[in-house]
């Protein structure tokens, strides 16, 4: 598959995805009538399914990575070209702001604009490196038919058992940070969540050796 093809698979997948978490966001708020655990649950069954359809169509041309994290770590185990990973990630950053935008978009709200919503400290650093140790660890050991389904069983679990609801992703996080809504964060807590979840890519990636090859992954 030509770079160009696994580029654009990268811009529309990330660019869905978050169009998916924010835009389902905003709908949520909207109909749950001020309850946020009914709001959070919406907005979870939307990102489960629309996480699975979109690995299950973009797989095959990109690796529907949507993840500059995914991308590093595929990168370090020769599975991605260090080449294409630059382009890799600035295509997820890309495809995540347009995502933000689309939602925005969609539901009549300004385009441009920045959220107010704080999310910082060591609990929430932690919990996103938690979220997203295990998403490294799921997408390397989980039998390649199932990854799909096992990624979006575990990003949906990752929602409600982490205090940060699981972004588990820069490209998320900085695409987030584009909307003033309930799926948002403030932009000064971006680098926190980024270094966060870079360390726990990192951390997964030492426990899946520590663990050996899994075999049904091979």
């Amino acid at each position: 598959m030509r770079l160009r093809h696994r580029l654009l698979a990268e811009v529309l997948g990330t660019a869905l995805l978050l169009a998916i978490v924010i835009g389902s966001g905003i709908m949520a708020e909207r109909l749950a009538g001020g309850n946020v655990a009914l709001a959070l649950l919406a907005n979870t069954l939307a990102t489960v399914f629309g996480l699975y359809v979109l690995i299950e169509v973009f797989g095959p041309i990109s690796g529907a990575h949507f993840n500059p994290a995914v991308s590093l770590a595929m990168a370090w185990r020769g599975e991605l070209d260090k080449r294409a990973l630059p382009p890799y990630i600035l295509a997820q950053l890309l495809g995540a702001m347009l995502g933000a935008w689309l939602a925005h978009a969609m539901f009549e709200l300004p385009v441009l604009q920045f959220s107010a919503k704080l999310r910082d400290g060591p609990a929430q650093w932690l919990a996103e490196a938690v979220a997203t140790a295990g998403l490294l660890l799921v997408i390397l050991r989980a039998p390649a038919a199932r990854v799909s389904s096992l990624v979006a069983a575990y990003i949906g679990a990752a929602y409600w058992f982490t205090a940060s609801t699981s972004f588990a992703n820069p490209a998320a996080a900085f695409g987030r940070m584009f909307s003033d809504s309930f799926a948002g964060i403030a932009p000064s807590s971006v680098p926190g969540f980024m270094v966060a979840q870079l360390l726990g890519a990192a951390a997964g990636l030492l426990l899946h050796r520590w663990l050996g090859e899994s075999e049904a992954r091979a």
